[in-house]
C-alpha cells in the first residue's frame, strides 16, 4: 500500500468538486433571497438591528454591508454591491439579483456535469453582446439645452427615488437633488454636497441651501451679543486657537520678585489681544476657526459686531472655503484681502431644535447643502441614503449623458435579443446563452412580485410586445401604478445606461468567479495546540518566579 501523503496542516478542512460548487451557488441564492423583495417602487424595507443601532433600509449595498455574511463565496455578492454603489450609486439590489439569477440558471448545467469553463465562456460572451446592445438602445441627451437637461435629470432622479422610502415625495426631492448637483458646476466631488439631518417637522420642510449650512458650534459667553445677520460680509477662515491656554511645553520660570509674575500674565494677555486685534483689523465680519475660540475672543468680537464660531468641522470649513473663495489661514499675521471670502447673505436661523449658520449667495457656488427634516432618526438616515443614490445618479447622467428605459424594459429587450442571437450559434453555447437571457427576466418578474401583480401574465405580455419585428415594443416595461405594461420611456421612467452596463458587468464577473471555484480550503488554527502552548508558558513563568523569591530570602 502507498503511504498517505499529508500536505496540509492537521485540522484543515477541504471540500472540492461538483458538490462544493453547488454548495457555493446555494449560499449565494440564500443571500439574494434576503434582498430580493427590496427591488422597485413597491419594494419592502428591511429592519436590521444589532446591540448598538437599528437600521431600516431598502438600499441593496447598505443591507449587504449590515448582514455581516460569513460564507466566503457569498461575500463576493457583498463586494459587487459595494462596487456598484461606489461606481454608479444606484442599482445595488439589481446587481445582486442578477448575479444570483445567473448562478441559479447555471446550477442545473453543473449538476448534469457541464464543465464550468464552458459556462463562463458563454456568459462572458452574452454579457459583451448585452452591453453592446445597451449602447445601441441608449438615447443621448448631450446636445440639449440646460432646461431640457434639467428636466431629464429630474426624471432620472425621480426613477431612483421611487423605490426608496421617500418615494412619495420624489418630485420634490428630485428637483432639489438636480439643483444641488448642477450648482456645483464642473466640480463633482461628493463631499461638496453636504446633507444635514434635523429630526422633527415634515419631509417637505427640507430645504436646499445654494451655499453652506452647518449646525451652530459650541459657543462661549458673549455669543448672543453678536449680530446674527450680515449682507456681503468678508469671511476669515482660521486654523488657529484664539483662547488663553496653559503653556504646551513644560516651561519653568523662576521669579525673585512677585511683581515679575504680573508681567508674565500681561504678556500672555497681550499676545491673545494682539491676535484678536489683527483678526478685526483685516475687515472680516465672520471669523470661523477649526480650533476653539474662547470666551475672551467671543466677547471681544461681540463688542466689535463681528460673528465668530470655533470648532467648525473640517469638512464644513473646506466647503465654506470652496463656496466663498476664502483660504484657511494658520496664522493671523499678515492677513491680505485676497485670502478673505465673501457671500451675499449670512444668517443664523432656527431649524427645528437646532440653530444653523447659513451662507447664501456664494460667488464660487461650488457647493450646496441639503437640510433634511423628518420624524424618526431611522427615517432621516434612510432618506439620506436615498438622496445619496439620487445625487450619484444625477452626477453620472451629467457625465455620461445617455439614458435607457427603466421598469424592466431594457432587461426584456436584452433577453429577447440574446434569445434570438443564441439560435444562430451551434453547440452547447446556444443553451447557455439562452439561460443567461432567461436570467435577465428576473428584474421585471421581481418588480411584478413585489407590487403584488401576476408576474406570469405581465411577462407574457412583455415578451409578446418585445417580439414585434419592427422593435416598437423595445421601450415597454412593467406599469407599477396600474398593473400591466406601459411604454416606460414615454412615462419618464428613465435610468442612465451606465447603471445597467455596470450591473451586468459586475454580476457576470461575480458569477464567473464563483463558477470557477472548485475547491475550498479552510485552515483553522488548532485551538488545542494554542491552549497547550499558553499553559506551558504560564507554568514556566510561575516556576521561575518561585525560584527567584527563594534565592532572595535571608538565611536564618
Amino acid at each position: 500500500m502507498q503511504p498517505q501523503i499529508i500536505l496540509l496542516k492537521e485540522g484543515t478542512d477541504t471540500s472540492q468538486g461538483k458538490a462544493q460548487l453547488i454548495s457555493n451557488i446555494n449560499a449565494c441564492t440564500a443571500v439574494v433571497d434576503a434582498v430580493r423583495t427590496t427591488l422597485g417602487p413597491r419594494g419592502m424595507d428591511k429592519l436590521i438591528h444589532d446591540d448598538k443601532s437599528t437600521t431600516i433600509s431598502n438600499d441593496g449595498a447598505t443591507i449587504m454591508k449590515l448582514l455581516d455574511i460569513v460564507h466566503p463565496a457569498a461575500k463576493v455578492l457583498v463586494d459587487i454591491a459595494k462596487s456598484q454603489d461606489a461606481e454608479v450609486g444606484d442599482g445595488t439590489t439589481t446587481v445582486v439579483l442578477l448575479a444570483g439569477e445567473f448562478l441559479k440558471e447555471a446550477k442545473p448545467f453543473i449538476e448534469e456535469g457541464v464543465h464550468p469553463q464552458n459556462l463562463i465562456r458563454s456568459f462572458r460572451m452574452a454579457a459583451n453582446l448585452a452591453i453592446a446592445r445597451i449602447k445601441e438602445l441608449a438615447i443621448s441627451i448631450e446636445r440639449k439645452s440646460l432646461d431640457e437637461k434639467k428636466s431629464l435629470l429630474e426624471k432620472c432622479a425621480a426613477t431612483t427615488l421611487s423605490s426608496k422610502l421617500i418615494g412619495g415625495e420624489k418630485e420634490f426631492f428630485a428637483k432639489m437633488v438636480v439643483d444641488a448637483v448642477t450648482s456645483l458646476g464642473e466640480d463633482d466631488r461628493m463631499n461638496m454636497i453636504g446633507i444635514k439631518k434635523v429630526p422633527g417637522g415634515n419631509m417637505r420642510d427640507s430645504f436646499l441651501v445654494k451655499g453652506v449650512a452647518f449646525k451652530k458650534t459650541f459657543s462661549y459667553a458673549g455669543f448672543e451679543q453678536q449680530p446674527k445677520k450680515f449682507h456681503n460680509p468678508k469671511i476669515l477662515l482660521l486654523n488657529v486657537e484664539l483662547e488663553l491656554k496653559s503653556e504646551k511645553e513644560n516651561a519653568e520660570i523662576r521669579l525673585s520678585d512677585p511683581a515679575q509674575y504680573q508681567s508674565i500674565v500681561d504678556a500672555e494677555w497681550n499676545i491673545i489681544y494682539d491676535k484678536l486685534d489683527k483678526c478685526v483689523k483685516c475687515g472680516a465680519k465672520i471669523i470661523l476657526s477649526r480650533l476653539a475660540i474662547g470666551d475672551l475672543g467671543t466677547q471681544y468680537f461681540a463688542d466689535r459686531d463681528v460673528f465668530c464660531a470655533g470648532r467648525v468641522a473640517e469638512e464644513d470649513l473646506q466647503r465654506v472655503a470652496s463656496a466663498t473663495g476664502a483660504s484657511v489661514q494658520t496664522s493671523v499675521n499678515n492677513i491680505v484681502p485676497e485670502v478673505l471670502g465673501q457671500c451675499e447673505i449670512f444668517e443664523e436661523k432656527q431649524v427645528g431644535n437646532e440653530r444653523f449658520n447659513i451662507f447664501n449667495g456664494c460667488p464660487s457656488g461650488e457647493t450646496a447643502t441639503i437640510v433634511l427634516r423628518g420624524g424618526a432618526d431611522q427615517f432621516i438616515e434612510e432618506a439620506e441614503r436615498s438622496l445619496h443614490d439620487a445625487i450619484m445618479i444625477v452626477r453620472r447622467a451629467l457625465k455620461n449623458s445617455a439614458v435607457v428605459a427603466g421598469g424592466g424594459a431594457i432587461d426584456m429587450e436584452l433577453s429577447k435579443y440574446l434569445r434570438q442571437h443564441s439560435r444562430t450559434i451551434a453547440g452547447k453555447s446556444q443553451l447557455f446563452i439562452n439561460s443567461y437571457a432567461k436570467a435577465l427576466e428576473v428584474i421585471p418578474r421581481q418588480l411584478c412580485d413585489n407590487a403584488g401583480f401576476d408576474a406570469t401574465d405581465i411577462l407574457n405580455k412583455l415578451r409578446q410586445k418585445h417580439a414585434m419585428s419592427k422593435g416598437e415594443g423595445a421601450l415597454f416595461g412593467v406599469d407599477i401604478n396600474n398593473g400591466g405594461i406601459v411604454d416606460t420611456f414615454n412615462n419618464f421612467v428613465w435610468e442612465p445606461s451606465l447603471v445597467k452596463i455596470n450591473a451586468i458587468n459586475a454580476a457576470t464577473e461575480a458569477t464567473c468567479l464563483i463558477l470557477s471555484v472548485d475547491e475550498t480550503i479552510r485552515n483553522p488554527k488548532s485551538e488545542s495546540a494554542q491552549g497547550e502552548g499558553a499553559a506551558a508558558a504560564m507554568a514556566g513563568r510561575g516556576r521561575g518566579g518561585l525560584r527567584g523569591r527563594g534565592r532572595g530570602m535571608r538565611r536564618r
